[in-house]
């Protein structure tokens, strides 16, 4: 296996500067591209009263890690290119490839680094990265105001029973022991409204739901009656009520795969949520693809006036990827393309693109 690698000198030193370049070139792109986030969202902060410089920065520590997330690929293939382009022009890679190495072999240690970047990039993704987008997404939903305690509680939950729709204000608890709080249900025949009920509470008793303190709206006499205790939709399970929307940017992988598994067996629909899973794993790894694409800007004679247009073709190979998988997970959240196909497809097709420009350019 060492074999495959150059001499231990030579492979520390490239991997050297490909990891010094990509995060150099990381760090330059978060501080530009927060500084404009800040311009644009600073403004609402600011706007809450009480909010200062505090917020400002707590809003940075959230959004920074996203931004890392969503650009440690686009770093990678810079700084990849930028190595294989000062290698070149130094005759570096010449010099390898006359003492007998092959392309895939003067690339070996980029590749190594960039499966320790791809698995700092899952590790990144699940302890840091999930987290703040989950705190983020809560505090921009109450417009940076203060945040909500959270109890694990569900609020405003809709819910469908037959023609009927039933709407609670809160929701606690899981399975038999869940509780509703502010519950109205809406009375239909077609699309007519024909009474409101409104109650205070209620829970699980015997396959229904038992509510206190009932009133009946009725829409065509206009007459307002107490009914006390009632008992109300036999069809409906607790998970109807338990499981919210999942966003799965908020969630680390096994979390995500949780609720995936608790949704399946609510019978709900989860084909999206299958590929953003799949997409935890393979979006890090898109880090290993990067140097195997922007290869064609290490062989050539610099000299020739072409290692600028080879290091161009090498970006447009790599932003096309970041295109294909982008359109990709669109359409696996259409359901046009199922779940492991969206996810890794682009992964697989631009492998074997780059393995096919990296041996007709050896040849």
């Amino acid at each position: 296996m060492r074999g495959f690698f150059p001499s231990t000198t030579v492979a520390i030193y490239m991997a050297r500067l490909f990891l010094i370049r990509t995060f150099a070139i990381l760090f330059a792109l978060v501080l530009v591209l927060q500084a404009l986030d800040l311009l644009s969202e600073s403004g609402k902060i600011l706007a809450q009263p009480g909010n200062g410089q505090a917020e400002i920065l707590r809003y940075i520590s959230l959004r920074t890690p996203q931004i890392v997330a969503r650009f440690l690929p686009f770093s990678v293939l810079l700084g990849t290119i930028l190595t294989l382009t000062q290698l070149n022009q130094n005759s570096e890679i010449i010099s390898l490839k006359a003492a007998g190495l092959s392309a895939h072999q003067v690339l070996a240690p980029l590749i190594l680094a960039s499966f320790g970047v791809a698995a700092l990039s899952f590790a990144f993704n699940e302890r840091v990265v999930a987290r703040a987008t989950a705190t983020l997404t809560v505090w921009d939903n109450v417009d940076y105001g203060p945040m909500p305690v959270d109890r694990g509680d569900r609020t405003n939950v809709w819910v469908r029973d037959g023609d009927n729709l039933i709407q609670v204000a809160r929701v606690s608890g899981r399975g038999e022991a869940t509780r509703l709080r502010g519950i109205t249900v809406y009375s239909r025949e077609g699309s007519s409204l024909r009474a409101l009920t409104t109650a205070s509470g209620g829970w699980r008793e015997n396959g229904a739901w038992r509510i206190e303190n009932a009133e009946r709206f009725t829409v065509a006499t206009g007459v307002r009656e107490r009914l006390g205790t009632l008992r109300i939709a036999g069809g409906v399970r607790p998970d109807q009520f338990t499981l919210q929307n999942v966003d799965p940017d908020g969630l680390s992988f096994t979390q995500l795969s949780s609720a995936i598994d608790d949704l399946v067996e609510a019978g709900r629909p989860t084909k999206a949520l299958e590929g953003a899973l799949w997409h935890k794993l393979s979006g890090p790894l898109s880090a290993v693809l990067m140097p195997l694409l922007a290869a064609v800007a290490a062989f050539g004679v610099a000299r020739s006036g072409k290692l600028f247009v080879r290091a161009v073709i090498g970006m447009a190979l790599g932003f096309t990827y970041f295109v294909a998988d982008n359109f990709a997970l669109a359409m696996g959240n259409l359901g046009a393309y199922p779940p492991f196909l969206a996810a890794w497809a682009p992964f697989l097709l631009f492998f074997l693109i780059g393995e096919a420009v990296l041996i007709r350019t050896e040849e």
